[in-house]
């Protein structure tokens, strides 16, 4: 598992090299749907991960945010499960709050997870069981036990949310994980339908940092599930977890779309 997991390290730089290369150029970029950014250099990205992780585990499925999903995926015990550009907004902004992410999942659960953030000077890897890293460096959640005082990546805050703390947000919901895992942010919590490609690998990483990751209801992620889709995701220290989930359930509606 060490040497595979260095293997898809490697292909996630060559992608992060790739997007690294064409930032701040000048590319196509329209969009899937109102509010829903992409670029030429998503597909681009796209293209060369699922030809290098094809070639890595020709037996694993793909799903990824920018190609048709294939429901064949279903069947197969592994899957490559892959967001060539989160955070794609800080992209096309010209902002570093972006990653490659790629998880690869075994039987529902995500066992290898790479970020790379080439523009952050950042690689973040995890293995289930074995620990996460940035740049070679163990990752250890914090100890934070009380609510009030959370630190959480956002612009801004509700009001029923001012006993909380912003810190810096990168657009990538998979570096703000990624910052819980660091002991840098306490609390990431979102609140709609979200794609497992966001999710994957940062999941993976806050867990083995000794961070509660759920879903936004605090139920268990399950991953290669048939509409490739969790109700939010919620990545807490420990000691807050549940206090977080209780001030979350008046606001969570599974329902909604």
């Amino acid at each position: 598992m060490p040497e595979l997991a260095a293997e898809i390290a490697a292909i996630a730089a060559e992608a992060g090299r790739h997007a690294m290369a064409r930032w701040q150029s000048d590319f196509a970029r329209w969009e899937k749907a109102p509010g829903n950014p992409v670029c030429a250099v998503d597909l681009e990205v796209d293209a060369l991960l699922r030809e290098r992780l094809g070639a890595l585990l020709p037996e694993a499925g793909w799903l990824s945010e920018e190609t048709v999903d294939n429901a064949d995926r279903l069947a197969l015990s592994r899957l490559w499960v892959v967001d060539p550009i989160d955070g794609t907004r800080d992209y096309l902004r010209g902002r570093p709050g972006w990653a490659v992410s790629i998880a690869l999942v075994e039987n529902g659960q995500p066992v290898i997870g790479v970020l790379d953030a080439p523009a952050r000077g950042e690689v973040w890897t995890a293995r289930a069981g074995a620990g996460a890293w940035r740049n070679g460096v163990a990752l250890h959640a914090a100890e934070r036990a009380d609510l009030p005082g959370a630190r959480v990546p956002a612009d801004q805050l509700p009001k029923v949310d001012r006993d909380l703390v912003t810190v810096p947000k990168p657009n990538s919901i998979a570096l703000r994980i990624a910052m819980v895992a660091a002991g840098e942010a306490d609390l990431v919590a979102t609140l709609r339908w979200g794609h497992e490609w966001d999710i994957a690998a940062a999941a993976l990483l806050a867990r083995e940092a000794g961070a509660a990751v759920t879903d936004a209801l605090g139920q268990a992620l399950a991953f290669n599930t048939p509409a490739g889709e969790a109700y939010g995701v919620l990545a807490t220290t420990q000691g807050i977890h549940a206090a977080a989930v209780a001030r979350l359930a008046d606001r969570v509606d599974p329902g909604k779309r």
